[in-house]
């Protein structure tokens, strides 16, 4: 939490904030890989791997979203933490509580860091990819579980949609990068900044880069042309929480999204895809950033609105 003591504020996560007052994201530190042939030592198989997710976190929320497109629900066990995350961090409320643990039982996600890393001192995240043959941790890190999902998997699924095709990748790679600098962690840049440089200066980065966004998509229906890729899915578990919560709670209030018409439009098609509008939990969404920054919202009183309809065609 931030709290402020003789005018001296302290970040919501210090060890994340730099001496500037800027947000800097811990890297994640479990990096193995699921593989079809084996080879990483993690071979892709029926039933083994577990999804420890979030549905309100936009991170998390990627997983969520390629295990449904990918027809992966038999293949890939999942739980969901409690929204509200304490100081504890992300939380299961039990086998008689809404969110349980039925895999291994834990009370805290921390324990899994815990019995994969005894050492592990950093902050807990989602989502993590659990392997029920080793009991450990394989990867916490949203961005290469996505891409396990996309192409390890196939000998299980119908599905054979390639998100991440090889003729495109360069080009992925290179507007992943420029959306997660300015977008995708440029919200948090500007909702945890520390100091009114370091908020402007991220407010700046991400509405210059939704406004290029929304230039980019006015001839074109999706980041890449009129193929749906990875970068489109990275991109709509932000923007999809955009107007609920980063306009108002992260301060990120120069437009909001309805305010921009190719944005807008390009969020509600991809919303519309058979499958997404189920994996976005706008009720978690909202109690979890109003319920659990206290720093930001100490009433801790989630609004009620606004009304948002992604369905429009």
């Amino acid at each position: 939490m931030v709290h402020t003591i003789a005018g001296t504020k302290i970040a919501q996560f210090p060890k994340e904030t730099g001496a500037k007052g800027e947000f800097i994201r811990q890297e994640s530190i479990f990096r193995n890989w699921v593989t079809a042939s084996g080879e990483s030592g993690y071979l892709a198989e029926l039933d083994r791997y577990h999804l420890y997710v979030s549905l309100a976190c936009p991170w998390a929320h990627r997983t969520v979203i390629f295990r449904k497109l990918k027809k992966l629900e038999g293949v890939i066990s999942l739980s969901v933490v409690d929204p509200i995350r304490d100081h504890r961090g992300w939380r299961f409320t039990g086998s008689e509580g809404e969110f349980p643990d039925e895999i291994n039982g834990f009370s805290l996600l921390s324990e899994a860091y815990l019995k994969s890393d005894p050492s592990f001192d950093g902050r807990v995240t989602v989502a993590v990819l659990w392997d029920k043959k080793t009991q450990r941790i394989v990867n916490n890190e949203s961005s290469e579980i996505i891409r396990m999902l996309n192409a390890e998997f196939n000998a299980f699924t119908e599905s054979t949609i390639n998100y991440y095709p090889v003729e495109l990748r360069e080009e992925i790679d290179e507007i992943n990068a420029f959306v997660y600098t300015n977008i995708n962690n440029g919200v948090y840049r500007t909702g945890f900044a520390t100091t009114q440089a370091a908020y402007e200066k991220a407010f700046t980065a991400l509405f210059a880069t939704l406004d290029n966004l929304e230039e980019r998509l006015s001839g074109q229906s999706y980041l890449l042309g009129n193929q749906i890729t990875e970068a489109d899915w990275r991109l709509f578990t932000t923007l999809v929480r955009f107007d609920a919560v980063y306009y108002s709670h992260f301060k990120c209030n120069q437009k909001r999204l309805v305010d921009y018409l190719h944005l807008w439009r390009y969020t509600r098609n991809l919303y519309q895809v058979p499958g997404v509008a189920d994996t976005v939990n706008m009720d978690h969404i909202k109690r979890h950033y109003y319920g659990t920054h206290a720093s930001l919202n100490p009433t801790g009183i989630v609004p009620k609105g606004p009304e948002i309809d992604f369905t429009i065609r």
